[in-house]
């Protein structure tokens, strides 16, 4: 028997689900969150466990159908206080609800969310997820806030938008205040799970990323919650919704879904990296937004999907939050009236798909492009800084989504959408080839050696403020053991002049890059140029970053900052080390996972040349499993392939849209189960060393069939087609 690592108790694929069990969206990962804390939570879990999956809990942290909370109910007096306000004294409200507010997070709210929830450690669940631990920039001003303030500050409430500094605070106790109760909720419950059933329960926090918080103008923990030791692990909700945020490269505004979604994923991947925390990146085969078309979920959907399948160090995944919007939802028709279920090819790649994600816990990676890694040091204070004194909260609101709601907004205002000084720095690099890596800068000061991967790295503080001045000792030695460091900068951003570090005490400096070049051995005061540090090297460019992404000669000069600094870095130690920081320019990326190849060629890049592969490959982004002797991904394009020359002997399964747990060899052929959701057909694709001479298939009540199968002789596979069961379809392929 041919084993295949599928065992449930791995939990390498899950999805979330609010409504009760369905066949037609049993899709047969290892695991499923359900949702919500309301009345019939126990019957949900108990539908789901029945059906063999390891079942956790999921339920929002700063909103939810909490209304018994609020007004009232649950302990006799009202908690409206503790709703989140704007400036204008307005409730910040959740979606298009009228009585699901942001919630400030204090300890009465704490302690009523661990009530809730400890149902669900009694029923079982096996794990629980707080979602999205969410504060509006523009929040601040309701009476819990201002109570906070004072006992955490010290001192009277200040307006978040009277000053940059009452801002940069306000935002700091904003993170304080969930991580205070994440903590408190975890553990609380942890306790309480050992001590009533022996129980070891696990507690996860499913998070936005710090890029698109910050553009989308929220405050969360973020890196914060590394210091939580109650929390296990994250899921980095990235998808279509997040990654069409647009941005701006060469001065043009527009979706960068690929790109986007590369950078996000790869920040989320910065909250694992170095520890035993476990990471679930999502993908959404859809969106919120319900007015697209199947054909744009689609493209969007291969372009995030391809895009996280490009970091190798994580390979656990949410295959898709509420699959009942996927395979029972209605979308709007391509170019006519109407709407339309999934397309029948649409939802067979999918299976495809997620039950490919569950085999990419894959040892042997190799890049078969030669990307340098370039690091872009990122920190949570990037989210303080997303308001300001002299912005109006009419020409910068958002939407939860994230779009405008202004009619008319001016250029700084755009840019201030845009965040324009993040991708400033980003995108000229990413474009061009290089696999940039965000770099979680608080990290840097809680893990010994984890800036030790990268040759280059890049920083700004116009957009974002160390947390400490020991962050400095790091990159200080970190440039003087052979890093090349590129600081971009005019000293501009109003928020250098925030209460921090770096401006109090006996020595002051007016920005806390005057003390970093002070901590590499240079003078404060530093003009543009290239310096030579111990081994390493520091790159000074004296412009905004977010003129890198407004002008293309600006980005020019990035480039090229970026090559000086790697030239003086490597020149200090040697031919090889000018060999080892090489970049090569380039317009595609690709990696090899094992047997699988992930591909993408960058639009708006060095040219226009297609990534081409040949040998034998099974292409997984098509329902139909064809077999390609040549690949030629193009600009725009994604692929997700599985090497034929990597199948190993015997029957080997390529690719399946149900789930395969084993397969038994047999002297007459072979046979196996599989299992999927309702009303779905199946693809599978087998190598094997023989043309089958038929296919039976049987099905739960014992009856048998003729399957249909194709063979294609050339790379000895055997394509099989059959209809999608959850109670399981019986195939055996007989030689």
């Amino acid at each position: 028997m041919s084993l295949i690592s599928r065992d449930r108790s791995n939990e390498l694929t899950g999805f979330q689900e609010g409504g009760p069990y369905h066949p037609s969206y049993d899709l047969q990962t290892d695991f499923v969150m359900v949702y919500g804390i309301r009345g019939d939570l126990k019957e949900r879990i108990r539908a789901w466990k029945d059906k063999g999956y390891v079942v956790h809990l999921m339920t929002g942290v700063s909103w939810g159908g909490y209304q018994h909370y609020l007004n009232g109910e649950v302990d006799g007096r009202t908690h409206w206080d503790e709703a989140q306000k704007n400036r204008r004294n307005e409730h910040i409200i959740h979606g298009t609800s009228v009585d699901i507010p942001y919630m400030v997070p204090t300890i009465a709210y704490a302690d009523f969310l661990t009530e809730q929830i400890r149902v669900a450690v009694d029923a079982g669940v096996e794990a629980i997820h707080l979602e999205e631990p969410e504060f509006w920039v523009e929040g601040g001003y309701s009476d819990a806030f201002k109570r906070e303030w004072e006992i955490y500050y010290r001192e009277p409430w200040q307006p978040p938008h009277a000053t940059v500094d009452a801002q940069y605070r306000a935002s700091k106790l904003k993170v304080h205040l969930y991580a205070r109760t994440l903590d408190r909720i975890c553990n609380t419950l942890k306790e309480y799970a050992k001590v009533k059933y022996d129980r070891n329960i696990r507690f996860y926090v499913p998070t936005h990323s710090l890029i698109n918080y910050t553009q989308w103008r929220f405050v969360s923990p973020e890196s914060k919650l590394l210091e939580l030791p109650g929390v296990d692990g994250y899921i980095a909700q990235v998808w279509t919704g997040t990654a069409q945020t647009p941005n701006v490269y060469n001065g043009v505004r527009k979706e960068r879904t690929f790109e986007t979604a590369f950078l996000e994923y790869g920040i989320m991947q910065e909250l694992v990296r170095g520890t035993d925390r476990r990471m679930w990146f999502l993908h959404d085969p859809i969106a919120d937004d319900p007015k697209h078309t199947w054909e744009d979920y689609r493209q969007n959907y291969i372009r995030t999907l391809v895009a996280s399948l490009l970091h190798p160090h994580v390979s656990r995944y949410e295959v898709c939050p509420w699959p009942r919007r996927i395979y029972q939802g209605t979308y709007p028709k391509q170019g006519e009236e109407g709407r339309v279920n999934i397309p029948a090819a649409y939802a067979t790649e999918l299976q495809v798909v997620l039950n490919t994600l569950a085999d990419m816990d894959q040892p042997d990676t190799e890049w078969l492009t030669s990307n340098l890694q370039i690091g872009v040091l990122l920190a949570d204070s990037a989210m303080f800084q997303r308001n300001h004194p002299d912005w109006s909260e009419e020409a910068t609101g958002f939407k939860y989504d994230g779009t405008e709601v202004a009619s008319a907004l001016g250029s700084e205002f755009m840019e201030l959408l845009d965040w324009s000084p993040f991708y400033g720095l980003t995108l000229p690099l990413l474009k061009h080839g290089a696999a940039v890596r965000p770099v979680q800068l608080d990290n840097a000061g809680r893990f010994a050696g984890y800036l030790d991967d990268y040759k280059a790295l890049v920083l700004s503080y116009e957009y974002m403020k160390p947390e400490s001045a020991g962050l400095h000792n790091v990159l200080a030695e970190w440039v003087k053991d052979g890093g090349a460091l590129v600081y971009v900068g005019d000293g501009s951003d109003d928020f250098h002049q925030v209460r921090e570090w770096w401006n109090q005490g006996a020595k002051k400096y007016a920005s806390p890059m005057e003390h970093l070049f002070t901590c590499l051995g240079l003078e404060a005061a530093l003009q543009p140029g290239v310096y030579s540090v111990g081994r390493g090297s520091l790159a000074y460019l004296n412009v905004h970053p977010a003129q890198c992404a407004l002008q293309a000669d600006m980005a020019d000069q990035l480039r090229l900052t970026v090559r000086e600094a790697l030239a003086a870095a490597g020149s200090s130690q040697g031919r090889d080390a000018i060999a080892s920081q090489q970049w090569d320019t380039m317009n595609s990326m690709a990696l090899r996972r094992g047997p699988y190849v992930v591909a993408a060629v960058l639009e708006e890049s060095v040219d226009t040349q297609p990534f081409v592969l040949n040998g034998m490959y099974v292409d997984l982004l098509n329902a139909d499993l064809p077999v390609l002797h040549e690949v030629a991904v193009v600009p725009g394009q994604q692929a997700l392939l599985y090497d034929l020359s990597r199948a190993g002997d015997g029957v080997q399964l390529v690719a399946a849209a149900s789930r395969i747990d084993a397969v038994e060899e047999r002297d007459s052929g072979f046979a196996f189960v599989a299992k999927g959701p309702e009303g779905i057909q199946a693809s599978a694709r087998f190598r094997c060393s023989r043309k089958p001479e038929r296919v039976v298939l049987g099905a739960a009540d014992g009856s048998k069939s003729q399957g249909a199968y194709v063979w294609d002789e050339a790379s000895k596979t055997v394509l099989l087609r059959y209809d999608n069961s959850p109670n399981g379809v019986q195939v055996e392929v007989l030689w």
